[in-house]
This record gives structure tokens, C-alpha cells and sequence, in this order.
């Protein structure tokens, strides 16, 4: 009695099953950032930093007008960031999405009250006084080009489900197949992820894929007096390599040496029958 011939999973295979999970995986947190907390950061930046923007030109215009210290405080006390969209688009008027717990609207930072603080800063490249603020503000981003509106962060959601669901259904074929394998032996084959089905059951055998793609199909009889259709995956399943000398290959020698069914496969030129001439007048 012969050996079994007992295919695993490939190593190509599951690399490959591992690099979709690893790629599906880091989308998946990718958006779950970004629509959780990085896109509404990102709009706090950047309303706090147009507050900056506004407060530096508004105090240039006011002490050229002769501005007092408490005059400029005055001021500066009664303005508040409100965070709506104004951008020309479908989102113009809206409140931006901004992290849990800011307060909206908000009012200017202690900073942009401090007629000192301000006055020096003129000296300054514009964005030290912000990025100074911002630091010690505890807000991580820095300011983008624009703001995120609500309908940009729900798309981020909508991705992150979609990844999600990749990811999900990549870990279940990686642990689905991780369990399975292809067998033969002198009685029957054992398709993956199935019974073991007797040589006698068998009656028909498509090997037109396998050379090309180590894809084979068999039928199998089932006690109804039905056929069922069993896949035969040499890449996934044993693989090629000469070096492992072809274990797919030899379960397929295998197999053919005991089947006794229709086999369908691609004729070659060469096998094909040459052409007769015709008849002589």
C-alpha cells in the first residue's frame, strides 16, 4: 500500500492571505483614526489657527489706531471661535465635527488677549504664536489647507466598515483554509474542507486549468443520483515548488493513476489528427 499523499496550505498562500489581512488591518484602524478623532482635531486646528490669523491682523489695524493694552483685551474678550463651515459648498453654514469636550463656540485663547504676547509676536514668523499655543494646548495636529466638514468624516466611517468587513472575511479564509488540506491515497480523494470520497464515486475529472493555474475540477456521485463539483487547488493547496518536488503534481499523478472517469483536458496540435487529402477523382 502506497503512502498518502497529503497536501497543506501553501507558504505562498498564506503570505499572501497574511499580507491582505496585515493591508485590510491597518486601513481598517487608518480610518477608525481618522473619523474618530484625527479629522475633528484637524478641525480644531485649523479654526484656532484662522482665530490667530484674525487676532494678529485685527491688533496690526487697532494699534496703528493707538491701542491700549486694555482696550485690545476689551476687545479680544468678546470674540469666540464658532467653527462653522463657511467655504463656499453644499457643507457652508454647518458645524464642523471638533473632539469630544471643546467647548463651541470658544472663546479666543488667553494668548490672543495678551497685548504683550501679541506685540511680540509681530517680530515672529506668523505661525510661532499658534504653534506655540497649539503645543501647549495639547492639540497634536497642525492646521490643514481646510476644515473637514460632517459629510467628510462620515465617508471615513463608511470606509472603515468596509475595511473592517474585508479584514474580517480575510481572517476567516486564512483560518478556514489554515485547517483544511487535499488527500489521496490508494481508496479515494479528500477534497479540502470535505469528506473523503472513493475512487468509485468519482466520474469525471477537468484538468484544462491545471497546467496553466493548478486548478482542477472533479464530479463526484451523490446518493440522490446527482453529481457534486469538488475544486482541486494546487496553489493553494501543496504547490509546485521542484524543490518540495511538486507535491500538488504527485496528488494529481495520484489521483489520474486511480480514476477510472471522463477526463477533460486541452488537446494539443500534436495530438490532434493530422488531415486526410481527399479522394482522387
Amino acid at each position: 500500500m502506497n503512502e498518502p499523499i497529503v497536501c497543506k496550505p501553501t507558504p505562498w498562500f498564506l503570505l499572501r492571505a497574511a499580507a491582505m489581512l496585515l493591508m485590510f488591518g491597518i486601513f481598517t484602524v487608518l480610518f477608525f483614526v481618522d473619523g474618530k478623532w484625527r479629522y475633528r482635531q484637524y478641525n480644531l486646528s485649523y479654526y484656532v489657527s484662522q482665530a490667530f490669523e484674525e487676532a494678529t491682523t485685527a491688533f496690526k489695524e487697532k494699534k496703528e489706531a493707538g491701542l491700549t493694552p486694555e482696550a485690545w483685551r476689551g476687545f479680544a474678550e468678546k470674540q469666540a471661535i464658532d467653527f462653522v463651515h463657511r467655504n463656499a459648498s453644499e457643507d457652508e453654514g454647518e458645524l464642523v465635527p471638533v473632539p469630544e469636550g471643546t467647548q463651541v463656540p470658544m472663546a479666543w485663547p488667553e494668548v490672543l488677549r495678551d497685548y504683550n504676547a501679541l506685540e511680540a509676536s509681530l517680530g515672529q514668523t506668523p505661525e510661532k504664536l499658534f504653534d506655540d499655543h497649539r503645543l501647549a494646548a495639547g492639540i497634536k495636529e497642525a492646521a490643514p489647507e481646510k476644515p473637514y466638514p460632517a459629510r467628510k468624516i462620515k465617508e471615513q466611517w463608511v470606509v472603515f466598515w468596509i475595511c473592517l468587513a474585508l479584514t474580517v472575511v480575510t481572517l476567516g479564509v486564512l483560518l478556514r483554509t489554515l485547517g483544511r488540506k487535499l488527500a489521496v491515497d490508494d481508496t479515494g480523494f479528500q477534497p479540502a474542507g470535505g469528506k473523503k470520497v472513493p475512487f468509485s464515486e468519482l466520474v469525471r475529472l477537468d484538468l484544462r486549468r491545471w497546467d496553466t493555474k493548478g486548478l482542477a475540477f472533479a464530479w463526484a456521485k451523490t446518493a440522490g443520483g446527482g453529481e457534486r463539483k469538488l475544486r482541486i487547488d494546487g496553489l493553494t493547496y501543496g504547490g509546485f515548488k521542484k524543490e518540495d518536488d511538486e507535491p500538488a503534481e504527485q496528488l494529481m499523478r495520484r489521483l489520474r493513476e486511480n480514476f477510472s472517469g471522463e477526463v477533460i483536458e486541452y488537446v494539443t496540435d500534436a495530438e490532434e489528427p493530422a488531415p486526410t487529402a481527399p479522394p482522387q477523382a
